[in-house]
């Protein structure tokens, strides 16, 4: 489960940068995004002294106009999300996000000059809810089929899920989600997302 989700947020990495604008096409937001976040990186990951700090930094400035992150919240919550008021529905959001910009700033960690291929485009101008469709390379190992998953908004398109080797981010996070609903309501599982914000914080401190 935890290689997996750095493998999640390592797709994520690819693709958080603001430079993109409303008129941008899906595939072509998902190819800028890329490129514009790998050469960052590697920029970072050739300073003589990594800034952990100015990472996260970087992620939380660029994250919001990309992606719908309530959506992202209110699909891996699933049912459950009803329970919830609307205070507890935002301390979701606020606390999902949270954690995974800091599970992401750990995975750049694993980052070793992988490359992404994008496949041919599989969706018709009038579509508002596309697959972008990815490879993430690495020399010497398989390829990894990452998806996109993008609707059309007002403002432009719009992250809301991403598919790694056919698993989805949002349903890999339900099944544990649920479980802590289960144990502790929708009190426990923000509590679980603040604990789990507070493992990673503190595991970064130790390696550094």
């Amino acid at each position: 489960m935890k290689s997996l989700t750095t493998v999640f947020i390592l797709a994520l990495s690819f693709l958080l940068s603001p430079a993109a604008t409303a008129a941008t096409g899906p595939d072509e937001l998902v190819r800028k995004l890329s490129n514009e976040v790998l050469d960052i990186i590697r920029t970072e990951k050739a300073k003589p002294t990594e800034d952990a700090k100015r990472l996260v930094a970087q992620v939380e400035a660029a994250v919001s106009p990309h992606f719908d992150f309530r959506r992202m919240t209110m699909l891996a919550v699933g049912r459950d999300w009803r329970q919830a008021t609307p205070e507890q529905q935002q301390r979701l959001v606020d606390s999902f996000y949270r954690m995974l910009v800091r599970t992401y700033s750990n995975a750049l960690t694993q980052y070793r000059n992988q490359t992404v291929a994008f496949k041919p485009a599989r969706f018709s101008p009038e579509d508002t809810v596309v697959h972008v469709q990815t490879e993430i390379r690495q020399s010497g190992t398989q390829p990894i089929n990452v998806d996109y998953v993008l609707q059309k908004s007002d403002s432009g398109w719009r992250i809301f899920d991403v598919v790694v080797a056919g698993v989805s981010l949002v349903t890999n996070y339900r099944g544990s989600f649920a479980q802590e609903i289960r144990a502790g309501g929708i009190e426990g599982l923000i509590r679980a997302l603040e604990a789990r914000e507070r493992e990673i914080v503190q595991g970064s401190s130790g390696q550094s």
